[in-house]
């Protein structure tokens, strides 16, 4: 017994294969989006990479790039497959391509729907790696006399002023790491001696933060020296009053970002539904060449036995293919 039989006339076959048709070219279309936010993907995360930690991040955009591609390529046989179909004379030439074509895209469907989870796994990975990179940036960021280190403070500074955020986890991290560079101190001063004095390490910790970290829609002038003292400001309370900071870390920051270019799941949702229609439309068209009049109604499936049967003749098959195989050794 067939699954999920439909009964097509020879209207319905006909607007059955527009349909898909346009269908189609939507996805070529989507495929192409896909190629391009897998260049630009790739290209962001080389841009941002002296803030991450090493790393194999690159097969997702990789994956991305390559997925578009065969979109495109499938998509646009699959269209042209479609636009013949309507004339049932031009179905006799595709008539053996269309199942191979049904299987392949099949397997690519569950490609990339592999691929989408892998998106989804990868933010973990993508986390971490931020978290690592971006605690390593802004230790080194008064390093501006080191080379190789030199860049990372504009780094950062652009970092945080592009995506409006301050710190990996927030604000209070450059707190913890001495962020002013030893050539700007001034080692006459009591006030500085005293600080580097009272930690342990010898850093000098300030409740501070760069001007890159300044709020520019704030009316108020930006406060990033003392932010925890309220008596050093004029009407001010750190813990009660919105501070005139960037709030976000831009490790959450920079998730949000690469998360959004990754969710792709929706391509897989528009393949699964073309490669459905052009089964039906198939199934159709080879029992209208069985009946032998194109304009006669036709019956269309997505299986011609059920599940079990369908599975037991391919498995019947495949063991036949395996004795085939096998080489006599008898004399």
């Amino acid at each position: 017994m067939a699954v999920l039989k439909v009964k097509f006339t020879k209207t319905k076959r006909d607007k059955l294969a527009q349909v898909l048709w346009i269908l189609n070219w939507i996805s070529v279309v989507t495929g192409v989006i896909l190629f391009s936010l897998g260049l630009f993907l790739k290209v962001e995360i080389n841009k941002r990479g002296e803030l991450m930690a090493e790393r194999d991040i690159q097969y997702v955009p990789n994956m991305l790039i390559a997925v578009g591609l065969i979109a495109c390529a499938i998509n646009f046989l699959g269209g042209k497959i479609c636009y013949d179909c309507v004339d049932t004379t031009k179905f006799l030439r595709w008539k053996l391509i269309m199942l191979p074509y049904i299987i392949c895209t099949f397997f690519f469907t569950f490609c990339v729907l592999v691929g989408a989870l892998m998106c989804y796994s990868m933010r973990g990975e993508l986390e971490e790696s931020l978290n690592l990179g971006l605690t390593e940036a802004m230790r080194f960021y008064k390093d501006t006399d080191t080379p190789g280190r030199c860049f990372l403070k504009r780094t950062v500074d652009m970092l945080q002023i592009e995506f409006h955020c301050c710190g990996n986890n927030g604000y209070k991290d450059w707190f913890q790491i001495q962020w002013i560079s030893q050539r700007y101190l001034d080692m006459s001063q009591k006030e500085v001696l005293d600080r580097l004095r009272s930690n342990v390490e010898g850093k000098y910790l300030l409740d501070g933060v760069p001007f890159s970290c300044c709020n520019v829609n704030s009316p108020r002038p930006c406060i990033q020296q003392q932010i925890s003292n309220n008596s050093a400001h004029f009407n001010y309370d750190h813990q009660t009053e919105e501070l005139n900071l960037w709030m976000k870390g831009c490790r959450q920051a920079l998730l949000e970002y690469y998360t959004h270019i990754m969710q792709s799941i929706g391509l897989t949702v528009l393949i699964l539904s073309v490669l459905t229609g052009v089964r039906y439309l198939q199934t159709s068209l080879e029992n209208v060449l069985r009946q032998g009049d194109p304009n006669s109604e036709s019956d269309g499936w997505l299986l011609e036995n059920s599940f079990m049967e369908t599975a037991r003749t391919n498995l019947n098959i495949i063991k036949s293919l395996g004795k085939g195989n096998q080489i006599d050794t008898a004399p």
